[in-house]
Protein backbone atom coordinates (compact mmCIF):
# COMPACT_ATOMS: atom_id res chain seq x y z
CA UNK A 1 0.00 0.00 0.00
CA UNK A 2 1.16 3.57 -1.07
CA UNK A 3 0.33 5.24 2.75
CA UNK A 4 0.37 9.29 3.66
CA UNK A 5 2.76 11.16 4.79
CA UNK A 6 2.15 12.97 8.70
CA UNK A 7 4.81 14.51 10.06
CA UNK A 8 7.55 13.09 7.81
CA UNK A 9 6.28 9.68 8.41
CA UNK A 10 4.71 6.88 6.05
CA UNK A 11 1.20 6.13 7.69
CA UNK A 12 -1.02 3.79 6.35
CA UNK A 13 -4.60 3.23 6.55
CA UNK A 14 -7.42 0.54 7.04
CA UNK A 15 -9.50 1.79 3.82
CA UNK A 16 -7.40 2.26 0.21
CA UNK A 17 -8.00 2.87 -3.31
CA UNK A 18 -7.07 1.09 -6.04
CA UNK A 19 -5.36 2.53 -9.00
CA UNK A 20 -5.84 1.39 -12.61
CA UNK A 21 -5.35 2.61 -15.85
CA UNK A 22 -6.89 3.91 -17.92
CA UNK A 23 -5.02 2.10 -21.61
CA UNK A 24 -5.97 -1.11 -19.75
CA UNK A 25 -7.72 -1.59 -17.05
CA UNK A 26 -6.36 -5.27 -16.31
CA UNK A 27 -3.11 -2.96 -15.48
CA UNK A 28 -3.27 -2.23 -11.60
CA UNK A 29 -0.57 0.12 -10.23
CA UNK A 30 -1.20 -0.32 -7.13
CA UNK A 31 -3.28 0.50 -3.68
CA UNK A 32 -3.80 3.95 -1.63
CA UNK A 33 -4.27 4.78 1.56
CA UNK A 34 -7.25 6.92 1.92
CA UNK A 35 -7.37 9.32 4.89
CA UNK A 36 -10.24 9.57 7.65
CA UNK A 37 -11.16 12.54 9.27
CA UNK A 38 -8.75 12.01 12.39
CA UNK A 39 -5.47 11.15 9.70
CA UNK A 40 -6.24 14.33 8.40
CA UNK A 41 -6.32 16.78 12.02
CA UNK A 42 -2.90 14.72 12.75
CA UNK A 43 -1.35 16.11 8.92
CA UNK A 44 -2.76 19.62 10.17
CA UNK A 45 -1.42 19.65 13.25
CA UNK A 46 2.29 18.40 11.71
CA UNK A 47 1.82 21.20 9.77
CA UNK A 48 0.68 23.92 12.37
CA UNK A 49 3.86 22.35 14.65
CA UNK A 50 6.68 22.49 11.08
CA UNK A 51 5.43 26.62 10.78
CA UNK A 52 7.32 29.03 13.14
CA UNK A 53 10.46 27.26 12.42
CA UNK A 54 9.95 27.03 8.50
CA UNK A 55 8.78 30.92 8.03
CA UNK A 56 11.85 31.45 9.84
CA UNK A 57 14.03 29.45 7.49
CA UNK A 58 16.52 31.56 5.64
CA UNK A 59 15.66 32.16 1.84
CA UNK A 60 18.55 29.71 0.76
CA UNK A 61 17.88 26.91 2.36
CA UNK A 62 14.11 26.76 0.72
CA UNK A 63 15.91 27.42 -2.34
CA UNK A 64 18.27 24.58 -2.33
CA UNK A 65 15.63 22.30 -1.07
CA UNK A 66 13.22 23.25 -4.16
CA UNK A 67 16.50 22.85 -6.62
CA UNK A 68 17.28 19.88 -5.67
CA UNK A 69 13.70 18.21 -6.05
CA UNK A 70 13.76 19.99 -9.31
CA UNK A 71 16.82 18.56 -10.17
CA UNK A 72 15.47 14.85 -9.90
CA UNK A 73 11.96 16.05 -11.46
CA UNK A 74 13.84 16.60 -15.06
CA UNK A 75 16.40 14.43 -14.55
CA UNK A 76 13.68 11.19 -14.15
CA UNK A 77 11.23 13.05 -16.25
CA UNK A 78 11.28 9.86 -18.70
CA UNK A 79 10.35 7.54 -16.04
CA UNK A 80 7.80 9.94 -14.33
CA UNK A 81 6.39 11.05 -17.60
CA UNK A 82 5.62 7.46 -18.08
CA UNK A 83 3.97 6.78 -14.49
CA UNK A 84 2.04 9.73 -14.78
CA UNK A 85 0.66 8.41 -18.61
CA UNK A 86 -0.48 5.01 -17.10
CA UNK A 87 -2.24 6.41 -14.01
CA UNK A 88 -3.89 9.11 -16.24
CA UNK A 89 -4.11 8.61 -19.48
CA UNK A 90 -2.43 10.89 -21.43
CA UNK A 91 -0.15 9.99 -24.19
CA UNK A 92 3.37 9.72 -23.18
CA UNK A 93 4.87 12.66 -24.81
CA UNK A 94 2.49 14.79 -23.12
CA UNK A 95 3.03 12.92 -19.36
CA UNK A 96 6.61 13.75 -20.00
CA UNK A 97 6.36 16.89 -21.10
CA UNK A 98 3.53 17.61 -17.81
CA UNK A 99 6.65 16.66 -15.71
CA UNK A 100 9.29 18.68 -16.99
CA UNK A 101 6.98 21.38 -16.57
CA UNK A 102 6.61 20.42 -12.85
CA UNK A 103 10.36 20.60 -12.66
CA UNK A 104 10.54 23.99 -14.49
CA UNK A 105 7.81 25.38 -11.95
CA UNK A 106 10.07 24.14 -8.91
CA UNK A 107 13.51 25.45 -10.44
CA UNK A 108 11.46 28.84 -10.47
CA UNK A 109 9.99 28.90 -7.21
CA UNK A 110 13.48 27.81 -5.93
CA UNK A 111 14.35 31.47 -7.41
CA UNK A 112 11.90 32.97 -5.94
CA UNK A 113 12.24 32.56 -2.98
CA UNK A 114 15.36 34.12 -2.72
CA UNK A 115 13.85 37.65 -4.27
CA UNK A 116 10.92 37.83 -1.64
CA UNK A 117 12.08 41.42 -0.86
CA UNK A 118 10.02 44.24 0.57
CA UNK A 119 9.78 48.17 -0.01
CA UNK A 120 10.78 51.29 2.60
CA UNK A 121 9.24 54.27 2.15
CA UNK A 122 9.06 57.74 4.17
CA UNK A 123 5.91 58.22 5.86
CA UNK A 124 4.03 61.02 5.63
CA UNK A 125 5.11 62.25 9.23
CA UNK A 126 8.04 63.14 10.02
CA UNK A 127 10.57 61.64 11.36
CA UNK A 128 8.52 57.95 10.77
CA UNK A 129 9.38 55.27 8.73
CA UNK A 130 7.42 52.80 6.75
CA UNK A 131 8.41 49.08 6.03
CA UNK A 132 6.20 47.04 3.76
CA UNK A 133 6.98 43.22 3.93
CA UNK A 134 5.08 39.71 2.98
CA UNK A 135 5.02 36.57 5.43
CA UNK A 136 3.42 33.26 4.81
CA UNK A 137 -0.22 32.98 5.34
CA UNK A 138 0.39 29.92 7.86
CA UNK A 139 -1.11 26.51 6.88
CA UNK A 140 -2.28 25.86 2.69
CA UNK A 141 -4.83 23.60 2.18
CA UNK A 142 -4.50 21.93 -1.34
CA UNK A 143 -6.76 20.29 -3.15
CA UNK A 144 -5.81 19.24 -6.57
CA UNK A 145 -7.57 17.46 -10.16
CA UNK A 146 -7.23 14.32 -11.66
CA UNK A 147 -6.44 16.17 -15.33
CA UNK A 148 -2.46 17.95 -14.17
CA UNK A 149 -1.85 14.96 -11.60
CA UNK A 150 1.93 16.45 -11.06
CA UNK A 151 2.00 20.07 -12.82
CA UNK A 152 -0.61 21.31 -10.54
CA UNK A 153 0.44 19.84 -7.53
CA UNK A 154 4.06 21.40 -8.28
CA UNK A 155 2.12 24.74 -8.58
CA UNK A 156 0.63 24.80 -5.99
CA UNK A 157 3.41 23.25 -3.68
CA UNK A 158 6.27 25.06 -4.90
CA UNK A 159 5.04 29.16 -4.13
CA UNK A 160 3.91 27.64 -0.67
CA UNK A 161 6.93 26.17 0.65
CA UNK A 162 9.62 29.45 -1.22
CA UNK A 163 7.08 31.71 0.94
CA UNK A 164 7.46 29.91 3.87
CA UNK A 165 4.23 28.22 4.29
CA UNK A 166 3.47 24.86 5.40
CA UNK A 167 1.14 21.92 3.79
CA UNK A 168 -1.61 19.17 3.78
CA UNK A 169 -1.83 18.32 0.11
CA UNK A 170 -4.90 15.66 -0.97
CA UNK A 171 -4.39 15.01 -4.76
CA UNK A 172 -7.51 13.58 -6.65
CA UNK A 173 -8.32 10.50 -5.61
CA UNK A 174 -8.18 8.97 -8.77
CA UNK A 175 -4.61 9.70 -10.13
CA UNK A 176 -2.70 9.56 -6.26
CA UNK A 177 0.25 7.68 -7.33
CA UNK A 178 2.41 10.93 -9.39
CA UNK A 179 1.58 12.89 -6.53
CA UNK A 180 3.16 10.46 -3.97
CA UNK A 181 6.22 10.32 -6.21
CA UNK A 182 6.48 13.58 -5.96
CA UNK A 183 5.81 14.54 -2.27
CA UNK A 184 8.64 11.72 -2.20
CA UNK A 185 10.71 13.48 -3.65
CA UNK A 186 10.56 16.52 -1.93
CA UNK A 187 10.85 15.20 1.10
CA UNK A 188 14.11 13.07 0.27
CA UNK A 189 15.04 17.05 -0.61
CA UNK A 190 15.20 17.62 2.71
CA UNK A 191 12.16 19.23 3.91
CA UNK A 192 11.75 19.06 7.75
CA UNK A 193 9.21 16.73 9.02
CA UNK A 194 5.75 18.28 8.39
CA UNK A 195 6.23 20.77 6.22
CA UNK A 196 4.65 19.15 3.64
CA UNK A 197 1.80 16.55 4.48
CA UNK A 198 0.09 14.17 1.73
CA UNK A 199 -3.43 12.88 2.81
CA UNK A 200 -4.87 11.01 0.15
CA UNK A 201 -8.40 9.75 -0.21
CA UNK A 202 -12.36 10.96 -1.37
CA UNK A 203 -13.00 15.05 -1.64
CA UNK A 204 -16.08 14.28 0.49
CA UNK A 205 -13.82 13.57 3.62
CA UNK A 206 -10.38 14.22 3.38
CA UNK A 207 -11.35 17.68 1.04
CA UNK A 208 -14.11 18.86 3.61
CA UNK A 209 -11.79 18.48 6.48
CA UNK A 210 -9.50 20.78 5.20
CA UNK A 211 -11.82 23.27 4.46
CA UNK A 212 -13.43 22.87 8.21
CA UNK A 213 -10.55 22.78 9.71
CA UNK A 214 -9.69 26.06 12.09
CA UNK A 215 -6.01 26.06 11.65
CA UNK A 216 -5.99 25.81 8.14
CA UNK A 217 -5.50 29.21 6.75
CA UNK A 218 -6.09 28.80 3.48
CA UNK A 219 -7.26 26.39 0.87
CA UNK A 220 -6.23 26.50 -3.00
CA UNK A 221 -8.69 24.35 -4.98
CA UNK A 222 -8.63 23.11 -8.79
CA UNK A 223 -11.29 21.69 -9.92
CA UNK A 224 -15.17 21.39 -10.68
CA UNK A 225 -17.59 24.49 -10.69
CA UNK A 226 -19.69 22.41 -8.06
CA UNK A 227 -17.05 21.46 -5.61
CA UNK A 228 -15.20 25.27 -5.67
CA UNK A 229 -18.42 26.75 -4.67
CA UNK A 230 -18.91 24.43 -2.02
CA UNK A 231 -15.20 25.23 -1.02
CA UNK A 232 -15.98 28.79 -1.23
CA UNK A 233 -18.63 29.23 1.00
CA UNK A 234 -16.97 26.33 3.27
CA UNK A 235 -13.99 28.94 3.89
CA UNK A 236 -16.63 31.76 4.09
CA UNK A 237 -18.09 30.49 6.69
CA UNK A 238 -14.72 29.13 8.59
CA UNK A 239 -14.29 29.54 12.74
CA UNK A 240 -12.45 31.28 14.26
CA UNK A 241 -11.84 33.48 10.87
CA UNK A 242 -12.75 32.75 7.22
CA UNK A 243 -10.31 31.00 5.07
CA UNK A 244 -7.98 32.67 2.42
CA UNK A 245 -9.45 30.97 -0.81
CA UNK A 246 -7.75 30.47 -4.40
CA UNK A 247 -10.30 28.72 -6.66
CA UNK A 248 -9.58 27.26 -10.48
CA UNK A 249 -12.68 25.61 -11.67
CA UNK A 250 -13.78 24.97 -14.94
CA UNK A 251 -14.01 26.84 -19.05
CA UNK A 252 -16.12 26.83 -21.70
CA UNK A 253 -13.11 28.14 -24.01
CA UNK A 254 -13.97 29.94 -27.21
CA UNK A 255 -11.48 29.60 -30.29
CA UNK A 256 -12.54 32.06 -32.54
CA UNK A 257 -11.56 31.65 -36.53
CA UNK A 258 -12.06 35.08 -38.99
CA UNK A 259 -12.47 34.84 -42.27
CA UNK A 260 -8.78 36.61 -42.64
CA UNK A 261 -7.07 33.96 -40.47
CA UNK A 262 -4.20 31.05 -41.85
CA UNK A 263 -6.33 28.54 -42.41
CA UNK A 264 -3.23 26.00 -41.53
CA UNK A 265 -2.71 27.66 -38.04
CA UNK A 266 -6.55 27.83 -37.18
CA UNK A 267 -7.07 24.21 -37.64
CA UNK A 268 -3.85 23.59 -36.35
CA UNK A 269 -4.48 25.90 -33.00
CA UNK A 270 -8.17 24.24 -32.82
CA UNK A 271 -6.82 20.19 -32.88
CA UNK A 272 -4.54 21.48 -30.51
CA UNK A 273 -6.81 22.89 -28.27
CA UNK A 274 -9.88 20.38 -28.44
CA UNK A 275 -8.76 17.38 -28.92
CA UNK A 276 -5.35 16.83 -27.29
CA UNK A 277 -4.86 15.60 -24.18
CA UNK A 278 -8.09 13.39 -24.75
CA UNK A 279 -9.71 17.21 -24.22
CA UNK A 280 -9.62 17.02 -20.54
CA UNK A 281 -8.01 19.91 -19.61
CA UNK A 282 -10.20 23.27 -18.51
CA UNK A 283 -8.51 25.42 -21.05
CA UNK A 284 -9.93 22.95 -24.17
CA UNK A 285 -11.33 24.71 -26.57
CA UNK A 286 -14.98 23.47 -27.13
CA UNK A 287 -16.68 26.38 -28.83
CA UNK A 288 -15.07 27.03 -32.05
CA UNK A 289 -16.40 30.20 -33.61
CA UNK A 290 -16.12 30.36 -36.92
CA UNK A 291 -17.35 33.07 -39.96
CA UNK A 292 -19.25 32.08 -42.69
CA UNK A 293 -16.39 33.15 -45.46
CA UNK A 294 -14.01 30.60 -44.08
CA UNK A 295 -16.51 28.24 -42.21
CA UNK A 296 -16.75 25.62 -44.58
CA UNK A 297 -13.31 25.12 -45.81
CA UNK A 298 -11.99 25.20 -41.55
CA UNK A 299 -14.45 22.48 -40.46
CA UNK A 300 -13.28 19.86 -43.99
CA UNK A 301 -9.49 20.65 -43.22
CA UNK A 302 -10.07 20.05 -39.47
CA UNK A 303 -12.04 16.91 -40.05
CA UNK A 304 -9.39 16.06 -42.14
CA UNK A 305 -6.38 16.45 -39.42
CA UNK A 306 -9.13 14.54 -36.79
CA UNK A 307 -9.40 11.29 -39.20
CA UNK A 308 -5.52 11.54 -39.23
CA UNK A 309 -4.94 11.32 -35.46
CA UNK A 310 -4.21 7.94 -34.20
CA UNK A 311 -5.94 7.07 -30.43
CA UNK A 312 -4.43 4.07 -28.84
CA UNK A 313 -2.66 3.46 -25.39
CA UNK A 314 -1.12 6.34 -23.81
CA UNK A 315 2.10 4.16 -23.35
CA UNK A 316 2.45 3.36 -27.01
CA UNK A 317 4.78 6.86 -28.67
CA UNK A 318 2.29 6.56 -31.82
CA UNK A 319 -1.06 7.36 -29.77
CA UNK A 320 -1.52 10.85 -30.58
CA UNK A 321 -4.61 10.77 -28.04
CA UNK A 322 -5.22 8.52 -25.23
CA UNK A 323 -7.82 7.15 -23.18
CA UNK A 324 -10.49 9.09 -21.52
CA UNK A 325 -10.09 8.93 -18.11
CA UNK A 326 -12.32 6.51 -16.76
CA UNK A 327 -16.06 4.81 -18.29
CA UNK A 328 -17.77 7.12 -16.24
CA UNK A 329 -16.01 10.21 -17.88
CA UNK A 330 -16.50 8.67 -21.02
CA UNK A 331 -19.98 7.39 -20.47
CA UNK A 332 -20.70 11.36 -19.82
CA UNK A 333 -19.17 12.09 -22.91
CA UNK A 334 -21.42 10.06 -24.29
CA UNK A 335 -24.28 11.81 -23.33
CA UNK A 336 -23.19 15.12 -24.40
CA UNK A 337 -23.35 13.33 -27.76
CA UNK A 338 -27.09 12.37 -27.58
CA UNK A 339 -27.88 15.30 -25.91
CA UNK A 340 -26.04 17.58 -28.74
CA UNK A 341 -28.14 15.39 -31.85
CA UNK A 342 -31.49 16.13 -30.29
CA UNK A 343 -30.60 19.70 -29.26
CA UNK A 344 -30.30 19.89 -33.28
CA UNK A 345 -26.43 20.14 -33.61
CA UNK A 346 -25.08 17.98 -36.33
CA UNK A 347 -21.87 15.22 -35.19
CA UNK A 348 -20.10 15.83 -38.06
CA UNK A 349 -17.49 13.45 -37.18
CA UNK A 350 -16.23 10.70 -34.26
CA UNK A 351 -17.01 10.37 -31.02
CA UNK A 352 -17.68 6.30 -30.83
CA UNK A 353 -15.93 4.23 -28.89
CA UNK A 354 -13.24 2.53 -30.21
CA UNK A 355 -11.70 -0.87 -29.19
CA UNK A 356 -7.94 -1.46 -29.25
CA UNK A 357 -5.56 -4.12 -28.10
CA UNK A 358 -6.07 -3.59 -24.63
CA UNK A 359 -9.47 -2.96 -22.69
CA UNK A 360 -9.64 0.67 -22.12
CA UNK A 361 -11.67 3.91 -22.67
CA UNK A 362 -11.09 4.89 -25.53
CA UNK A 363 -13.41 7.18 -28.17
CA UNK A 364 -12.84 8.79 -31.61
CA UNK A 365 -12.53 12.71 -31.08
CA UNK A 366 -15.85 14.47 -32.05
CA UNK A 367 -16.88 17.87 -33.70
CA UNK A 368 -20.21 19.01 -34.03
CA UNK A 369 -21.73 21.43 -36.65
CA UNK A 370 -24.74 23.35 -37.35
CA UNK A 371 -24.37 24.18 -33.51
CA UNK A 372 -25.55 27.34 -31.75
CA UNK A 373 -24.50 29.47 -28.35
CA UNK A 374 -27.81 28.82 -26.55
CA UNK A 375 -27.26 24.82 -26.83
CA UNK A 376 -25.89 22.86 -23.88
CA UNK A 377 -23.15 21.27 -25.35
CA UNK A 378 -21.79 25.27 -26.38
CA UNK A 379 -22.70 26.14 -22.47
CA UNK A 380 -21.77 23.09 -20.31
CA UNK A 381 -18.03 21.84 -19.92
CA UNK A 382 -18.05 18.42 -21.40
CA UNK A 383 -14.62 17.74 -20.61
CA UNK A 384 -14.11 15.32 -23.02
CA UNK A 385 -12.60 15.26 -26.81
CA UNK A 386 -15.78 16.78 -27.70
CA UNK A 387 -15.61 20.59 -29.52
CA UNK A 388 -18.65 22.56 -31.47
CA UNK A 389 -18.18 24.48 -34.37
CA UNK A 390 -21.01 27.62 -34.59
CA UNK A 391 -21.37 29.59 -37.50
CA UNK A 392 -21.16 33.53 -37.11
CA UNK A 393 -21.46 36.10 -39.75
CA UNK A 394 -18.22 38.97 -38.29
CA UNK A 395 -15.71 39.66 -35.90
CA UNK A 396 -18.94 41.64 -34.24
CA UNK A 397 -21.08 38.73 -34.05
CA UNK A 398 -18.12 36.26 -33.27
CA UNK A 399 -16.62 38.34 -30.26
CA UNK A 400 -20.37 38.67 -28.34
CA UNK A 401 -20.88 35.06 -28.91
CA UNK A 402 -17.07 34.23 -27.22
CA UNK A 403 -18.38 36.45 -24.43
CA UNK A 404 -21.75 34.89 -23.98
CA UNK A 405 -20.81 32.63 -20.95
CA UNK A 406 -20.95 31.70 -17.48
CA UNK A 407 -17.31 30.89 -18.02
CA UNK A 408 -13.99 33.20 -18.46
CA UNK A 409 -11.02 31.64 -17.86
CA UNK A 410 -9.31 31.28 -21.78
CA UNK A 411 -10.47 32.68 -24.90
CA UNK A 412 -8.76 32.81 -28.40
CA UNK A 413 -8.40 33.89 -32.14
CA UNK A 414 -6.54 33.23 -35.39
CA UNK A 415 -6.54 36.08 -37.22
CA UNK A 416 -4.11 37.96 -39.65
CA UNK A 417 -5.70 41.41 -38.42
CA UNK A 418 -3.63 43.59 -35.76
CA UNK A 419 -6.92 45.87 -35.68
CA UNK A 420 -9.13 42.27 -34.90
CA UNK A 421 -6.35 40.97 -32.93
CA UNK A 422 -5.83 44.41 -30.71
CA UNK A 423 -9.58 44.38 -30.07
CA UNK A 424 -10.21 40.63 -29.64
CA UNK A 425 -7.16 41.17 -26.40
CA UNK A 426 -8.81 44.21 -24.67
CA UNK A 427 -12.53 42.78 -25.27
CA UNK A 428 -12.42 39.26 -24.57
CA UNK A 429 -13.52 38.23 -21.29
CA UNK A 430 -11.65 35.82 -20.79
CA UNK A 431 -8.35 36.08 -17.93
CA UNK A 432 -5.72 34.52 -20.80
CA UNK A 433 -6.25 35.80 -24.55
CA UNK A 434 -4.37 33.50 -26.94
CA UNK A 435 -3.83 35.00 -30.80
CA UNK A 436 -2.91 32.31 -33.48
CA UNK A 437 -2.03 30.04 -30.41
CA UNK A 438 -3.88 27.25 -28.57
CA UNK A 439 -6.21 28.06 -26.12
CA UNK A 440 -4.86 25.32 -23.97
CA UNK A 441 -0.64 25.77 -23.28
CA UNK A 442 0.37 28.73 -21.21
CA UNK A 443 3.94 29.44 -19.67
CA UNK A 444 5.15 28.67 -15.78
CA UNK A 445 6.35 32.03 -15.15
CA UNK A 446 3.74 33.95 -15.89
CA UNK A 447 -0.27 34.41 -13.82
CA UNK A 448 -2.62 31.81 -14.50
CA UNK A 449 -6.43 32.39 -13.86
CA UNK A 450 -9.79 33.51 -15.27
CA UNK A 451 -12.91 35.23 -14.72
CA UNK A 452 -16.46 34.59 -14.22
CA UNK A 453 -17.68 31.29 -13.18
CA UNK A 454 -13.56 30.23 -13.92
CA UNK A 455 -11.56 31.32 -11.22
CA UNK A 456 -11.67 33.62 -7.77
CA UNK A 457 -9.20 34.62 -5.62
CA UNK A 458 -5.95 35.66 -7.12
CA UNK A 459 -3.67 34.12 -9.71
CA UNK A 460 -1.80 31.20 -9.63
CA UNK A 461 1.66 30.41 -10.97
CA UNK A 462 4.60 33.52 -11.36
CA UNK A 463 5.39 36.15 -9.34
CA UNK A 464 1.35 36.79 -8.83
CA UNK A 465 0.88 33.90 -6.50
CA UNK A 466 2.33 35.44 -3.80
CA UNK A 467 -0.84 37.01 -3.33
CA UNK A 468 -2.02 33.99 -2.12
CA UNK A 469 0.37 32.56 -0.56
CA UNK A 470 1.66 35.44 1.74
CA UNK A 471 -0.14 38.53 3.60
CA UNK A 472 1.35 42.12 3.73
CA UNK A 473 2.28 43.37 6.94
CA UNK A 474 3.17 47.38 6.88
CA UNK A 475 5.32 48.58 10.09
CA UNK A 476 5.68 52.11 10.78
CA UNK A 477 9.11 52.75 12.76
CA UNK A 478 9.67 56.17 14.85
CA UNK A 479 13.29 56.38 16.62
Amino acid sequence: MYANLIGGQWVEAADASTNVNPSDTNDVIGAFARADAATVNRAVAAARDALPAWSRTAPQVRHDILKRASDEVLGRAADLGRCLSREEGKTLAEGIAEVTRAGQVLAFFAGEALRCGGETMPSLRPGVSVEVTREPIGVVGMITPWNFPIAIPAWKIAPALAWGNTMVLKPADLVPHTAWLLTDILARAGLPEGVLNLVMGRGSVVGRRLVEHPDVAGITFTGSVETGRGVAAGCAAARPAMKKVQLEMGGKNPFVVLDDADLDTAVACALNGAFFSTGQRCTASSRLIVTEGIHDAFVTALTERMRALTVGHALDPGSQIGPVVTESQLASNERYLEIGRAEGATLHWGGERLNRDTPGFFQCPALFTDAHNGMRIAREEIFGPVAAVIRVKDYDEALSVANDTDFGLSAGIATTSLKFASHFKRNAEAGMVMVNLPTAGVDYHVPFGGRKGSSLGPREQGRYAAEFYTVVKTAYTQP
